[in-house]
């Protein structure tokens, strides 16, 4: 592994830097409903047409078949233009960063040539039917069944914890086919059309005023056999590789917009009154050594994601190795918010935005969802202990 970038990938980022300078949008990205998903179908048609679509997809699928390492080129020259939204809490974020690969590697040719350009082309949402409320963490243990009626599945359940579903034309949801068969067994993976007769979507508002996630309920949906992806009963297997996509390489955007905070943060800590009253924070010893802390850490992270793009590189799929960076992200993640609310004082109780304020209270309430979603801290330690360790099952 080479942290050092090649005269390819310099060329590429000077590229990237130029191209979001003359067309990165200006205005602020609508916080909800049909508005946001126009805004960030909108982006992503404009990524497509300026050829910044599927940076790392398969040039076969639509992509440019470019490296890990150019697409985090592209998140890192995308946080440093100071953008008014994120692309890890975009709408389009499913389809483009699990959705698209899964398909790309268990999907029949078929599938790929349905979905794959519509994803690229900013024609559709997804969004993930994966959690229940009695199958969040134990996956395994979800209930939401199908059966086979004809050539379709009937499905009936419900899911939780599901982004943009009120926005979304298509899901990837997890159904159980047998219930007979060990849990782990007789699941399997199906596309859903959102728009079908007997699914019901409900909001759900969160503490942060988040309305991103949703309810949906599935009172005998009917979704053809096609739309199944790596066999009826193969659906663990298949949801495996979403999810190592999603700990893995998946996180990328999250971690540059991380390390963006970071700095952020530190200029604020120059200009901020520190715990005496009367110093900027950042003449605080401890502050100061905290700061540090983060920015090496951030750093850290980034030196791992690196490990496992090589890593992915070799194998062309990510591995255990992804609960590693997920398992860091999610707390380091924390640990940046919790040092900001010091550093910020009693102003950053603002929930929404004035002056700047704002930014920073939604993302620290929103930042206890990141040890829990995608897989609790503990799951992702039993997955590291177990399948990279080897670690005796407990």
């Amino acid at each position: 592994m080479n942290l050092d970038l090649t005269d390819e990938e310099r060329s590429f980022r000077d590229e990237a830097r130029t191209w979001l300078r003359e067309h990165l949008p200006h205005e602020p990205r609508p916080p909800e409903g049909p508005e946001m998903r126009e805004f960030d179908l909108a982006w992503q048609r404009t990524l497509h047409d300026g050829g910044w679509a599927g940076i790392n997809w398969p040039a076969e699928f639509g992509g440019r078949g470019l490296s890990d390492i150019q697409q985090m080129i592209w998140y890192e020259e995308f946080a440093l233009a100071d953008p008014p939204f994120t692309l890890a809490n975009s709408c389009t974020f499913v389809g483009n960063m699990h959705g698209g690969p899964t398909l790309i590697v268990n999907g029949t040719d078929e599938q790929k040539a349905r979905y794959l350009p519509t994803i690229l082309r900013g024609e559709e949402v997804w969004c993930q039917g994966f959690s229940e409320p009695g199958a969040g963490s134990d996956l395994a243990g979800l209930s939401t069944r199908a059966e086979v009626d004809g050539d379709h599945l009937v499905v009936t359940g419900q899911k939780t914890w599901t982004s943009y579903a009120h926005v979304a034309d298509l899901q990837e949801l997890l159904v159980r086919t047998n219930p007979d068969a060990p849990k782990h067994k007789g699941i399997t993976w199906v596309v859903c059309d959102m728009r079908s007769p007997g699914i019901d979507i409900r909001p759900i508002r969160t503490m942060s005023h988040v309305t991103d996630f949703c309810e949906v309920f599935y009172d005998e949906v009917r979704i053809p056999l096609a739309n199944v992806v790596g066999g009826i009963d193969n659906g663990w297997r298949t949801a495996m590789s979403t999810l190592s996509f999603e700990r893995g390489t998946g996180f990328m955007a999250d971690q540059v917009e991380l390390a963006a905070t970071v700095e952020r943060l530190i200029d604020e800590a120059r200009t901020r009154t520190g715990p005496d009253g009367v110093r900027p924070a950042i003449a605080d010893d401890e502050i100061a050594r905290r700061l540090a802390t983060v920015r090496a850490e951030v750093a850290a992270l980034r030196a791992m994601t690196i490990a496992g793009i090589s890593r992915n590189a070799r194998t062309g799929m990510p591995g255990a190795e992804g609960s590693m960076i997920r398992l860091f992200h999610g707390e380091l993640h924390q640990r940046v918010y919790q040092l900001a609310l010091e550093v910020i004082g009693p102003e950053a109780l603002r929930l929404t935005p004035v002056d700047g304020e704002g930014v920073w209270t939604g993302p620290y309430l929103q930042s206890f969802a990141y040890t829990i979603g995608g897989g609790t801290t503990d799951i992702q330690r039993n997955i590291v202990g177990e399948r990279v360790l080897g670690l005796p099952r407990t």
